[in-house]
């Protein structure tokens, strides 16, 4: 069964709209250098597992009260048993939402075929050309297209979000996002935050101006119904 790592009990941001919860499931398979959960998806197996009984009983005391749950990580969709909480979630009449990075679109697709997820949320790390390099990971070009396009067609709630990364993203990597995933609804760029991240070297790193944001979002907006700025 799934391990769960992490359980925020109430997370007013990680899922707009709904009084939710966040599972955080441990593992990835990328190595982004600015990635603040680096236990999570370095070194999973040091952290507390919460037994699956405690999570349930955790929902069903919540009943009436809690709308959804965010599944994020790490990268859930690496866990094999991930279908199994989910369908546990889902029959307790709770939404789903899930946090991605677009690299198992066939997973994706089988969840959502399955009326497993309700809402997602996939972020973009960098222009297609330039995503080996910033998620310092062997990635499929096509997978990434390939989720991009799932997530447009499904039907469900989405955003696809891009984490503004000074000396790593830059105003044309943002073009460069915007182009591929034109004709999507909404985009968030996240301020990168400088703590706990895998690389030490990027604790050192001044997030963007506020301006700089700014700046950014002008660059996005002519892209999509939507451009949300988080964490400035």
């Amino acid at each position: 069964m799934v391990e769960i790592k992490g359980l925020e009990k109430f997370s007013p941001k990680d899922f707009p709209g709904y009084i939710s919860s966040t599972v955080f499931l441990g593992g990835c398979n990328f190595r982004c250098p600015f990635c603040h959960n680096s236990d999570l998806v370095l070194r999973p197996e040091i952290l507390p597992t919460f037994p699956l009984d405690y999570f349930l009983s955790f929902l069903d005391s919540r009943k009436g009260w809690l709308e959804g749950i965010c599944i994020s990580g790490g990268e859930p969709l690496l866990q094999d048993d991930l279908e199994t909480l989910l369908i546990l979630i889902k029959d307790r009449n709770l939404l789903v939402k899930i946090d991605i990075n677009g690299s198992f679109p066939s997973r994706l697709e089988d969840l959502i075929k399955k009326k497993l997820v309700d809402h997602i949320a996939m972020d973009v790390k960098a222009p297609l050309k330039r995503y080996q390099e910033v998620t310092r990971a062997t990635v499929n070009e096509e997978d990434i297209v390939r989720s991009v396009d799932i997530i447009k067609n499904s039907g469900l709630e989405y955003v696809f979000r891009t984490t503004l990364v000074p000396g790593l993203v830059g105003p044309e990597d943002i073009k460069k996002i915007c182009k591929m995933l034109e004709g999507a609804k909404i985009f968030q760029l996240q301020q990168f935050v400088a703590l706990n991240t895998l690389d030490s070297h990027y604790l050192q790193k001044k997030p963007y101006r506020r301006e700089e944001v700014q700046g950014f979002a002008r660059i996005a907006e002519p892209y999509f119904s939507e451009v949300r700025i988080e964490g400035v």
